[in-house]
């Protein structure tokens, strides 16, 4: 099913048709030069905290081998084998700890810095708290934000869920049960 996720994020359902664009396939089927792909190619950041929320920004790897990207997710004990690709860290995020919102101003700063050195235009995001200050920092500086509700989600939001439903051009749900949580959201069904 991450193939329908891969499809749904390349066409978009907005005026801006999505990652590639239809004035972007226009301009590059206009120009044949190089130079012209190269400037009209869009740039993505993908963004998970650890575990299951990267198990699942994984499963678009295919999206990710098209676009110029990079990964941002937590510093942890455990981390995956990503190959291929730039990764960037940012500290581990809880907000049940008693360095929370210390973390989470680190985390904002080194967002911010990231942000600033790799200028994407478009932020992919499955959660979780970890991913929130990039996310909210890319919007505000005009990027697009996509976000996929974690499939652990079936009839409840999460709290990363709650926050970037206000900021999320694009939010989708892997279960049809969270469209009445998220109204505006789109469903695909599983990312798996």
């Amino acid at each position: 099913m991450g193939n329908a996720f891969s499809l749904a994020l390349r066409k978009g359902d907005n005026p801006d048709g999505g990652m590639g664009g239809k004035d972007v396939e226009k301009l590059k089927r206009k120009s044949g030069s190089s130079k012209a792909k190269e400037n009209t190619r869009k740039k993505i950041c993908f963004t998970a905290s650890c575990g299951g929320h990267m198990e699942q920004l994984m499963m678009l790897q295919p999206l990710m081998k098209e676009y110029e990207s990079f990964i941002v997710t937590e510093k942890t004990k455990y981390q995956m084998d990503i190959h291929g690709f730039r990764v960037y860290q940012v500290p581990q995020t809880n907000r049940r700890e008693l360095l929370f919102l210390a973390k989470l101003l680190a985390n904002f700063f080194k967002s911010l810095r990231i942000l600033l050195r790799e200028k994407p235009d478009i932020l992919v995001s499955t959660g979780a708290m970890a991913t929130v200050p990039i996310c909210i920092l890319g919007k505000k500086m005009g990027k697009k934000l996509i976000y996929i509700e974690s499939f652990a989600r079936v009839t409840s939001p999460n709290v990363t869920g709650k926050i970037l439903y206000r900021y999320a051009d694009q939010f989708y749900v892997q279960w049809e049960s969270m469209l009445s949580v998220f109204p505006k959201a789109k469903y695909l069904g599983a990312i798996y």
